[in-house]
C-alpha cells in the first residue's frame, strides 16, 4: 500500500466533506424511480433531470461530461482511450420511496455522519464519491498508467435496459468497476429470474382489491385486500386480529370502499431476505382461515400464502445451492390484479451453476399445481469475472492491509452493472465497519428494518464513504501496472 497516498487522499477527501455532501443532496432530492411508461424517454422525467443534474455537476469538477440519449452517462476526458480505461459505474434511479419513512424521502436530511433520502447510499452517493476519487487523484497529481472514466445510468434499479442499449451502440472501457457493492471484490453475481404467477381462477365478487408491495426487488413492507361490506366477516376479522395478537401487523377498517384490511412486514433487498417478513405472506396467511369468505377466495389466499411462504424456491420447486454462490433466494414482492385474478410476482437469485431452463420448467410445473401460470418476465445471466485475474488478488490484499480485515473475494445475491458489461466486477463502496458510537446513533436513528438500500429511511454513512472513497484511490495507484 502507499502509505502517503492514503495519507494524502484521506486529508484531500476530508477537506470536500462538505461539498460532497452537498452534491450527494442535490441528486438525492430528484425521485428519480425508473418508469419506461411515462411518456418521456427514455425512463421518466425525473431519470431525465438527475442525468441533467449529474452531469452538471461533473462540469462544475472540471471534466468532460456526455449524454447518450439520457441512458448512459459519461464524466472524464474529451478524447478517450477504451483500450486502457478503467471504467467506474453507478446508477443514478432509485426504487420506489415506499412506506414507513420518519423523514422525507427526497428531502435528504444530516443527522451526524448519516445523509438520509431515497438513493443517499443506493447509489447516488457512491456515484458522486468516484468523481471526488477522479478528481483527488488528479489534483494530488498521482501519476496513473491507465485512462479513467466514470459512467452512470438511469435503469439499473428495474432491469439494466440503460447498459444493454448503451453497450450495442459505443464501446466499453477495458476494465469496469462497480461501485455498489461490498468490500472486497465481488467476482460473481447470482443470475437475476423475473416473473408472475397468473392465477387462472378469478377473486369472487367479495374480494374488491387485493394488492401488496412496491417494486420487484423489495421485500413488501405492506399489503392489503378490500372486500365488500359483511357485517359477519368483519366480526370474524377483528376477533381473529385479537386472538392471534397481532395488532402490530394486522389491521381492520370499514371505509367508504368496504373492509380493508392491511398488513405490515419489514422491507429489505430481495436479495439478502433474511431477517424480514413478507408483508404479503402475513395478509394472505391471515385471510386464508377466515370461514367466512368464499372457499373459492380462502383457496387462491392459500396458494398466495404458500408461494410467498419462504426464500429459498422449496415451494416453488426450485430449490439449489453451490458451493461458488450458495442458496437460490426466491421473493415473492409484488401482489397484483388483472381481470380479477390475482398476480404474485417472483424475484428470483439463482446460483451461478444453476440451469435457468430446468429453473423454468420446474417453477411452471409447481405453478400448474396450484392453478398459476409462469409468465416470464425476464433472465439476467449470472456474472463471473475470473477470481485468478490478478486485479481480483490486488484489491483483496489491499483492502485487507488498509482494516486489518481477513476478507476474500465473493459472489453475490445482489445485481449490478458488471452482469452487462465485459471484464467487470463491483468492488465497495460497502461494507465497512460502524464505530461503537456510529452503531448506537444507526440504532437510535433507525432500528430494525429502516435505514439500508431498499429500506425506509435509506441513509449513507459519510465517515464509511470518505473511508471507502480512500480505499478506491490507493486502489487505482495499485493498478497501475495490472493488465486490463
Amino acid at each position: 500500500m502507499d502509505r502517503e497516498l492514503y495519507m494524502r487522499a484521506g486529508a484531500w477527501l476530508e477537506a470536500h466533506r462538505e461539498e460532497l455532501a452537498a452534491d450527494i443532496m442535490r441528486l438525492v432530492r430528484i425521485p428519480s424511480v425508473s418508469d419506461p411508461a411515462s411518456g418521456t424517454a427514455p425512463f421518466g422525467e425525473g431519470c431525465r433531470r438527475v442525468m441533467d443534474e449529474m452531469l452538471q455537476i461533473g462540469r462544475e469538477h472540471g471534466f468532460v461530461a456526455e449524454n447518450y440519449g439520457y441512458y448512459v452517462g459519461s464524466i472524464g476526458t474529451g478524447e478517450k482511450n477504451w483500450d486502457n480505461m478503467i471504467g467506474f459505474w453507478n446508477h443514478l434511479d432509485v426504487v420506489p420511496a415506499g412506506n414507513g419513512w420518519r423523514y422525507e424521502p427526497f428531502q435528504p436530511v444530516r443527522k451526524g455522519n448519516f445523509l438520509i433520502g431515497r438513493g443517499a447510499q443506493d447509489n447516488k452517493g457512491p456515484a458522486v464519491g468516484m468523481l471526488y476519487v477522479m478528481q483527488c487523484l488528479r489534483e494530488l497529481a498521482v501519476p496513473l498508467k491507465h485512462e479513467l472514466c466514470l459512467f452512470v445510468g438511469c435503469d439499473e434499479e428495474r432491469g439494466m435496459e440503460d447498459l444493454e442499449w448503451y453497450a450495442a451502440r459505443y464501446p466499453c472501457p477495458a476494465m469496469s468497476m462497480i461501485a455498489d457493492s461490498g468490500f472486497p471484490v465481488c467476482y460473481g453475481e447470482k443470475g437475476i429470474l423475473e416473473g408472475g404467477l397468473v392465477s387462472e381462477r378469478e377473486w369472487s365478487d367479495a374480494v374488491i382489491s387485493c394488492f401488496g408491495g412496491s417494486a420487484g426487488n423489495i421485500i413488501p413492507d405492506q399489503a392489503h385486500a378490500v372486500f365488500r361490506e359483511n357485517a359477519e366477516l368483519y366480526e370474524e376479522i377483528l376477533r381473529r386480529i385479537d386472538e392471534k395478537n397481532a395488532g402490530g401487523t394486522l389491521f381492520a377498517e370499514r371505509t367508504a370502499e368496504g373492509i380493508r384490511v392491511s398488513a405490515k412486514g419489514t422491507a429489505k433487498h430481495s436479495a439478502f431476505p433474511e431477517g424480514s417478513r413478507n408483508a404479503i405472506w402475513e395478509l394472505a396467511s391471515f385471510l386464508k382461515e377466515l370461514s367466512a369468505l368464499p372457499e373459492g377466495d380462502r383457496s387462491l389466499f392459500e396458494t398466495l400464502a404458500f408461494f410467498s411462504q419462504e426464500y429459498y424456491g422449496a415451494n416453488a420447486g426450485i430449490r439449489y445451492e453451490d458451493g461458488i454462490s450458495g442458496r437460490t433466494t426466491c421473493a415473492a414482492t409484488v401482489l397484483s390484479m388483472e381481470n380479477r385474478r390475482p398476480v404474485l410476482h417472483l424475484n428470483i437469485r439463482y446460483a451461478i451453476t444453476a440451469n435457468a431452463e430446468r429453473m423454468t420448467e420446474a417453477i411452471r410445473r409447481s405453478a400448474a399445481g396450484r392453478a398459476m401460470r409462469w409468465r416470464q418476465e425476464r433472465d439476467s445471466a449470472p456474472n463471473y469475472f475470473p477470481k485468478e485475474h490478478p486485479a481480483v488478488s490486488i484489491l483483496t490484499e489491499l483492502y485487507n492491509e488498509i482494516t486489518g480485515e481477513r476478507t476474500e473475494s465473493f459472489v453475490m445475491g445482489g445485481g449490478t452493472y458488471a452482469r452487462k458489461l465485459p471484464n467487470a466486477f463491483a468492488y465497495g463502496v460497502g461494507g465497512l465497519r460502524e464505530t461503537g458510537e456510529e452503531e448506537r446513533a444507526k440504532a437510535e436513528l433507525f432500528g430494525p428494518g429502516r435505514g439500508g438500500a431498499h429500506e425506509p429511511d435509506e441513509g449513507l454513512n459519510l465517515r464509511q464513504l470518505l473511508e471507502a472513497l480512500r480505499i478506491y484511490a490507493v486502489s487505482i495507484a495499485a493498478l497501475n501496472d495490472c493488465p486490463l
